[in-house]
């Protein structure tokens, strides 16, 4: 019963406050409206982190959804080809996927490799039958990959770190604007004389939304920002194993035309 009259009370004040409403209508925009200006600046703040944020969602939503589609149509289509030129050709259109990008790049660079062996050919020794040209060789193509790599990752990784900063900072620009709308209230209790209820519920209920702003924006941000990561953290994977077999297929190459140079 005495929790029932306390609520009732707090009807009435809000119902007897000039511009407020009453509890059971209450309603977010009348209070942000009725902020003061430095909480209304920083919920405006906090409404352009959570809109970047909501961008950044969808935006990395389709991203990660096309690379991830495209890079296991890719490697059906690299394990299925005859040889390395036509798993390129046919694997050109696969512009999303970072295991295609990084294979593009390393098939460019063997063919630089490949070049320099017609070139040796020329000579009085093929230059990719000594064990120490051939290391090299695969050193670069290797550093190429690893270079390619991280070109992907950072594409891939761009602008999610914007949501672990929203995640971790709007939290507390919401707080500040709830400390700040606190203290307000309390100096304008302090000028009236006055710590009724009436006086005290809607200048701390108007600060509170700032907190309650700042949750919302951070909450998704962050549960967004641990779905990236560990969807990214999938497709480096990917693209590691595809560099350690994809050196792999080339040292095999190089060995066999070694070996038959020598016979």
């Amino acid at each position: 019963m005495e929790m029932l009259k306390y609520f009732k009370l707090v009807d009435e004040a809000w119902a007897a406050t000039p511009g407020s409403v009453a509890v059971s209508d209450l309603d977010i925009i009348p209070l942000i409206l009725n902020a003061g200006p430095v909480v209304k600046g920083v919920m405006i703040v906090l409404l352009l982190f959570s809109v970047t944020c909501w961008g950044i969602i969808f935006a990395k939503l389709i991203q990660l959804s096309r690379a991830r589609k495209q890079t296991g149509e890719f490697l059906d289509l690299f394990w299925g080809a005859r040889n390395l030129s036509t798993a390129y050709h046919e694997t050109r259109h696969l512009s999303a996927s970072p295991v295609a990008a990084i294979f593009r790049l390393g098939y460019i660079e063997l063919g630089k490799l490949m070049k320099t062996q017609v070139t040796g050919d020329s000579g009085d020794r093929d230059p990719l039958g000594t064990i120490a040209v051939r290391t090299a060789g695969l050193e670069n193509v290797n550093r190429s990959l690893r270079r390619a790599m991280n070109t992907e990752s950072g594409r891939l990784f761009r602008a999610i770190t914007f949501l672990a900063t929203t995640g971790n900072t709007a939290p507390f620009i919401g707080l500040f604007g709830t400390v700040w709308g606190i203290m307000t209230s309390f100096r304008g209790i302090g000028l009236k004389g006055s710590a009724s209820l009436a006086a005290v519920a809607p200048g701390i209920s108007e600060a509170l939304v700032a907190t309650a702003v700042g949750l919302a924006a951070a909450i998704p941000a962050v549960v967004a920002y641990n779905y990236f990561l560990s969807k990214v953290r999938e497709l480096e994977t990917e693209m590691g194993n595809f560099i350690h077999d994809f050196l792999n297929i080339i040292e095999r190459d190089l060995l066999r035309r070694a070996q038959a140079g020598e016979k």
